[in-house]
């Protein structure tokens, strides 16, 4: 059973919202250099190269989201009696193991 999950919000730190719109303008960045590079006609091998690190960099950017999701807010919801936090739990990690 998959739950929306939009009536929640996640209060984050300026420090944390301020590493992780680092972390997603890099990958803006590099995104923006394969489409240059597929502009110049760039070698098949250097574009999956390129594509590999984005794709490594948006799974290391959902680790940390994820891992702060665990330490932070999955224990205020139980604590608050929200078990739902373990359906939503069940249904990420169904996500990320696909």
């Amino acid at each position: 059973m998959e739950k929306n999950c939009c009536n929640k919000i996640t209060k984050r730190g300026a420090n944390e919202k301020k590493l992780i719109i680092n972390r997603l303008n890099r990958i803006a960045g590099q995104i923006d250099g394969i489409k240059k590079m597929v502009e110049k006609d760039a070698y098949c091998n250097d574009l999956l190269i390129q594509l590999s690190a984005v794709q490594n960099s948006v799974k290391s950017l959902s680790t940390h989201v994820l891992e702060n999701h665990l330490y932070n807010c999955v224990p205020k919801d139980l604590e608050n009696g929200d078990y739902d936090t373990i359906d939503e739990l069940i249904s990420l990690f169904k996500r990320f193991n696909k």
